[in-house]
């Protein structure tokens, strides 16, 4: 008789006795089992998707440098200087009198 799990090979007779402990064990439970089964692959199956994309390393990424604006030429200003109010400056002057 060979065990079970013989060089990673599971013979026709063992697997029939894996799914009729499964049955007994799980019984009416069983479908509710294979979806949560199920959703965990696919769950497992995206992250693992998710790791490869970030870890991607077949396609660097290169990052152009800016295009460099052409120097204009001087500009002319036309116009006077501003003209400023002698209190601008926030001097204090004093109430007057009443």
């Amino acid at each position: 008789m060979t065990p079970l799990f013989a060089f990673g090979y599971l013979s026709p007779g063992a697997i029939i006795l894996l799914l009729l402990v499964g049955v007994l064990l799980f019984g009416r439970r069983l479908p509710e089992i294979g979806k949560y089964l199920g959703k965990g692959i696919v769950e497992f199956k995206k992250g693992l998707k998710g790791l490869e994309d970030d870890l991607d390393m077949s396609t660097p990424v290169r990052h152009e440098p800016a295009a460099l604006e052409a120097p204009r030429p001087p500009q002319r200003v036309t116009g006077a200087a501003p003209k400023f109010e002698d209190n601008a400056g926030g001097a204090i002057t004093t109430p007057p009198k009443v």
